[in-house]
């Protein structure tokens, strides 16, 4: 890549950013539905079309942060180590994110994080484009246990149930945050909700997924 292009791709992702930052401000502050577009455009001071270019809906303004999770289950389950099955690698990795009260678990009481989270499960139509993310983050998954030699339908199934699992899961948090618990007192729970949890998905997936040799 040459310079040019490189400060043509910082540009862009300072700009994506920008946008993202500006929206979510405004619709903490006035409420998703409240907030047009047009709204966003002009107090990041860029034109509609310019906007659209970047995020390709209203929702992807608050929800593009999760493009940078939609690859995490795929690259956790390929790069386990040797011993371990899907259920295995992909339970291992919430625990340690629990430990590190990584938003993306629900198990984080930061108020930036609390705002977002209650902006996403309050707002139908933020939920609703979420599916769009989820679907993909199943797909990546699914092809790395195919790759492994899973059946197509088996890896398919097995990816359901762990994307599933680590949303429930996640929401779970989230409701205990908003009961008012702080993400400390709630962290024994939400590792016994983990445990459990994986614990039946490896009851079944585990006799027929692969379990990584080398």
């Amino acid at each position: 890549m040459d310079n040019t292009t490189g400060l043509r791709e910082n540009k862009k992702l300072r700009t994506r950013r920008q946008l993202a930052a500006t929206a979510l401000e405004l619709f903490l502050e006035r409420g998703f539905d409240a907030v047009s577009v047009a709204d966003v455009a002009a107090a990041a001071e860029v034109s509609k079309p310019t906007l659209f270019r970047y995020f390709p809906s209203k929702e992807d303004l608050v929800l593009d942060r999760f493009a940078d999770h939609q690859d995490e289950a795929a690259r956790v389950v390929r790069d386990r180590p040797a011993g371990r099955g899907p259920v295995g690698a992909v339970h291992a990795h919430f625990l340690e994110a629990l430990d590190r009260r990584d938003p993306i678990t629900g198990l984080c009481d930061h108020p930036d994080v609390v705002a977002f989270q209650q902006l996403l499960y309050s707002t139908a139509s933020l939920e609703s484009r979420l599916a769009h993310y989820t679907a993909r983050e199943k797909e990546l998954l699914a092809a790395v246990l195919e790759a492994e030699s899973a059946p197509a339908l088996t890896a398919r199934l097995a990816a359901q149930h762990l994307v599933a699992v680590r949303q429930e899961l996640g929401r779970e948090n989230w409701r205990r945050i908003q009961s008012g618990q702080s993400a400390d007192a709630a962290h024994p729970a939400a590792v016994a909700d983990a445990d459990a949890a994986f614990a039946m998905l490896a009851g079944g997936l585990d006799r027929v997924l692969p379990i990584r040799t080398l």
